[in-house]
């Protein structure tokens, strides 16, 4: 088969010869040459309630027939003030403060620059290193860049990066060397305890982790008592728990927070994608009353913020989002659902002997691939299965969402499903459907290489 994708090409750069999207509606996209594809994964996990959903449009044209745009340092506004009580609502806890943003990348980028203001208002200066682990996603800004541990995505820029401690990933089907899957909770929460003793206590700033691995795992949740321990660990050395939701969250894991799932609040929470379903880009960088009260206290407020910041009509779209999801009881629907989902995925690629895990929570699933299911060895690096397994899958009208590189930055293939949160249950019998014959077909094309 000829490719239609550049050896060169990756998740990180656009491949030449894209089609050339024309319009959509509810879980279906169409390009210009009239071609249709169910999306199978949201975008990159973005799209909650699919396309044109007219409650949605409607209320951004609402909005902008009043005023666009109020700049958030001369104006509040309705939209901006109701979504702030949604998700204050939505998040339990005592997470009700927030600066919202144009996306992830600047949500992950507010959210470090407030545990610095936090610490430097606490007179800690000193606090300024940050702890993350590698396999993870947090941004393509320059701050987030630097607490990814995302092999390919930082190789261009690590020169310019500040130093960050990486810790091992925290995935049960890929435990550290010589640990059990059913120790790995424990483990990898001493190495961050070891980790901030190296570094010593008072010049870290925060740990940042994702509680369910998009990107740069394949959708790997922690084991239970993982999130747990570092919330104790992050409380005794005065360190700040971050928890990456721009993926994960907003609803996509079953639960507003992705971490609630794990009963576990962190002190601050970037979220995106999902919050605003794609239709304005829209982000928030979410924090509790202990890092209010103290940045209010000598600040006055928090010194993070953009010329869009808290954007009228990007906020009007969350709302609207977020109004939706809860009438519609989305998220019960999400939970009740999800085994039934996963089922179908399993039933789709039943003896497949490649595929070695699938995993998730909610309508977050990763499927990853292996060249042997008993070692767990990944497919070589150059052959970009995930790669193939895309470009089968647009052939056959679906869009996922592909990764490389999660076993070791290079080699490693997973493939990830995030469908709208109301699709009606023949969708994601298509999606599981059309997600089994591409994987299958993309098989074909790599083993005869071996």
């Amino acid at each position: 088969m000829t490719s239609a994708l550049d050896t060169k090409t990756s998740t990180t750069i656009a491949a030449a010869g894209l089609p050339r999207v024309a319009w959509g509606t509810g879980g279906y996209v169409t390009d210009t040459s009239g071609k249709t594809y169910i999306d199978g994964s949201g975008g990159p996990a973005v799209y909650s309630l699919g396309y044109s959903n007219i409650e949605v449009v409607d209320a951004i044209h609402d909005q902008m027939k009043r005023v666009m745009h109020g700049y958030r340092y001369t104006f509040t506004s309705d939209p901006m003030e109701e979504l702030t009580a949604l998700i204050s609502e939505a998040c339990g806890a005592d997470l009700d403060s927030m600066v919202f943003v144009s996306g992830g990348s600047e949500a992950v980028e507010s959210c470090l620059k407030l545990a610095l203001q936090y610490h430097a208002a606490r007179g800690e200066r000193s606090r300024y290193k940050f702890i993350s682990r590698h396999r993870s996603w947090h941004g393509n800004s320059l701050g987030a860049l630097a607490v990814s541990g995302f092999a390919e995505r930082r190789a261009p820029y690590e020169h310019a990066l500040p130093p960050i401690s990486f810790l091992s990933p925290v995935n049960a089907y890929r435990p550290p060397s010589g640990v059990s899957p059913d120790a790995v909770a424990e483990i990898c929460a001493l190495e961050l305890a070891t980790e901030i003793e190296r570094l010593g206590p008072e010049q870290v700033a925060a740990f940042i982790f994702e509680p369910v691995v998009g990107a740069a795992g394949g959708v790997v949740p922690a084991p239970p008592g993982y999130s747990a321990r570092i919330r104790e660990i992050c409380d005794h050395y005065g360190v700040l728990m971050i928890a990456d939701e721009v993926m994960c969250g907003s609803g996509r894991c079953g639960t507003f927070r992705a971490l609630e799932h794990d009963q576990v609040a962190p002190d601050i929470m970037p979220i995106s994608k999902s919050l605003g379903g794609g239709y304005i880009p829209l982000g928030a960088a979410v924090y509790g009353h202990r890092v209010r009260d103290a940045i209010t206290a000598i600040y006055g407020g928090p010194m993070t913020g953009h010329t869009f910041t808290g954007h009228t009509a990007a906020c009007a779209a969350g709302v609207a989002v977020q109004r939706i999801i809860k009438r519609d009881r989305l998220l019960e629907r999400i939970r009740s659902n999800s085994p039934r989902f996963f089922q179908l995925v399993r039933d789709s690629l039943d003896g497949v002997e490649a595929v070695g895990d699938i995993r998730g929570r909610g309508y977050f699933l990763g499927v990853e691939l292996v060249a042997d299911r008993a070692t767990k060895v990944p497919f070589p690096a150059e052959k970009k299965l995930f790669l193939k397994v895309r470009e089968r899958a647009l052939e056959n009208g679906l869009i996922c969402y592909p990764s490389g590189g999660n076993v070791d930055g290079f080699s490693g293939d997973t493939i990830i499903l995030a469908p709208r949160y109301n699709s009606p249950d023949s969708e994601l019998e298509e999606i599981a459907d059309k997600l089994g014959i591409s994987v299958r077909q993309a098989l074909s094309d790599v083993e005869p290489l071996r």
